[in-house]
């Protein structure tokens, strides 16, 4: 069965923002509309997955709710709201962002993720391949800045830090490239979100 991808013309700037959405809330939206500004970006997917491997996933909404509530929260056209990795079958980050690298070899993604998943990054199946199959952009997120920065996964990678501006440059720099966005940041967590339902 051929999986249906969101646009993805050959050039085009892509943004990766994956996650549970559980509930997708404004922290997420701020996180996108950071990422597009900043990185100059012409496209961000929000690839709403099927469940973390990280997370308990019991009582996890059904995907096509989730991602229902993400298309009412961020109706942008710019954005996508995407549930393929429950079509190609991957429980990895890792393994998405191998399919999407066959798939669309012309496109230039950037994977997106907030400063607290920076922090416990280093746990990620294959974390280090994926700093090496495209660039990273890490938003701040508020209350982990500093933990963020002096993490394992950033300490690891320390060299390969460059300014957003400097993300798509040098198509073919040496890999892993990553850039710690500051500006506005929001609180709010789906986790709290959930807890206070």
């Amino acid at each position: 069965m051929r999986v249906r991808l969101p646009r993805h013309a050959s050039g085009l700037r892509i943004g990766l923002f994956g996650g549970s959405f559980n509930p997708p809330h404004a922290g997420h939206r701020l996180v996108t509309l950071t990422a597009l500004r900043r990185l100059k970006l012409d496209r961000i997917w929000w690839i709403v997955t099927p469940g973390n491997p990280l997370k308990d996933t019991r009582g996890l909404p059904p995907l096509a709710e989730r991602m229902a509530a993400c298309r009412r929260l961020m109706p942008e056209p710019m954005v996508d709201i995407t549930g393929f990795e429950a079509g190609i079958g991957t429980r990895y980050t890792l393994d998405t962002l191998r399919y999407l690298r066959r798939r669309c070899p012309q496109a230039q993604f950037v994977w997106i993720m907030g400063a607290d998943n920076l922090i416990q990054f280093h746990r990620w199946q294959g974390w280090r391949e994926i700093a090496r199959l495209m660039p990273i952009a890490v938003v701040d997120r508020p209350g982990v800045t500093l933990k963020a920065t002096a993490s394992r996964t950033a300490l690891a990678l320390s060299k390969g830090r460059v300014r957003p501006s400097s993300l798509f440059t040098e198509r073919q720099a040496k890999a892993p490239r990553w850039s710690f966005i500051y500006g506005p940041r929001s609180s709010l967590s789906s986790t709290a979100l959930r807890g206070s339902g």
